[in-house]
């Protein structure tokens, strides 16, 4: 597929490859996600994608934060866990117990979320970078895509996508833009829009116009950016990953609708879910 002939985006892609859990499954073999949080004052981001994580069935989602937002995280907290780090060694060793990490919501832009991205990429089974985690590589960008060794997903809106592939947009259409920018980084990458596109370094690319324009809201990328990293804990392929994190984003959005906020977008999952429940095959 090249970029001239995108498909749409639709449940008949991904759901035969939902990850439901067995009879015999439990919380670890339902798979482990991490979600990298920024300093105290900086926190809901996180929390909102690690709920967004576990609603979309990930088995457990733990926020790794540093120290001085461990009280902040836990008071708002009760099924995600919280283990706080020091160091991007220490945030190695917890991304190591993790079938995927997101980071990047609200994490500061600084060279702390650069060394914490890179640990993240070398160690967590698969990763899902998003927001800050992009912009501190505008200037880095050989280290960011030298570091995507494992399934990953770039989650960028236009601004962060020009700063990790700068002119692209200039001299593509998004749609060429996005499959060059995943060939260039080895990543999936999820360019956020009123039209947004996922694309494959081998050069597929689904388009996805299924949205709604109450999701322009603050927090909603970072429920989004969950929401994959929650289906890749579960070990859906990253692409198809992608794809069903936007259908689902965008459904969820729609039935919601006028006073949308973020928080409305995890607990509405459930009832999305046992739709596709009833339909497995």
């Amino acid at each position: 597929m090249t970029s001239s002939t995108p498909e749409t985006n639709h449940p008949d892609l991904w759901l035969p490859d939902w990850p439901w859990p067995e009879a015999d499954s439990h919380k670890h073999k339902r798979g482990a996600l991490g979600v990298v949080t920024g300093p105290a004052a900086s926190t809901g981001a996180a929390r909102l994608a690690a709920r967004a994580g576990l609603r979309i069935g990930a088995g457990l989602a733990t926020l790794f934060c540093p120290p001085s937002a461990t009280l902040v995280n836990a008071a708002h907290e009760t099924a995600v866990m919280i283990k706080p780090f020091s160091t991007p060694d220490a945030l190695a060793e917890l991304a190591e117990g993790t079938r995927s990490v997101l980071i990047g919501p609200a994490a500061g832009v600084n060279s702390e979320t650069r060394e914490n991205t890179l640990a993240v990429l070398r160690h967590a089974g698969s990763s899902v970078l998003d927001a800050d985690a992009l912009t501190v590589f505008k200037d880095r960008r050989e280290d960011l895509f030298n570091a995507i060794t494992h399934p990953s997903v770039l989650t960028p809106h236009d601004g962060e996508f020009e700063r990790v592939f700068p002119g692209l947009l200039d001299q593509y259409t998004r749609a060429e833009a996005a499959v060059i920018a995943a060939a260039r980084s080895g990543a999936i990458v999820l360019l956020k829009g009123s039209e947004t596109l996922i694309a494959a370094p081998d050069g597929r690319l689904t388009e996805n116009r299924h949205a709604s324009p109450f999701l322009a809201t603050a927090g909603s990328g970072d429920v989004l950016a969950g929401m994959i990293a929650g289906l890749m804990a579960q070990d859906m392929g990253a692409y198809r990953a992608a794809c069903a994190g936007a259908w689902c984003h965008g459904e969820i959005a729609r039935r919601i609708g006028p006073g949308l906020i973020s928080e409305d977008l995890p607990d509405a999952l459930p009832a999305l879910l046992s739709e596709f429940y009833a339909r497995r095959a």
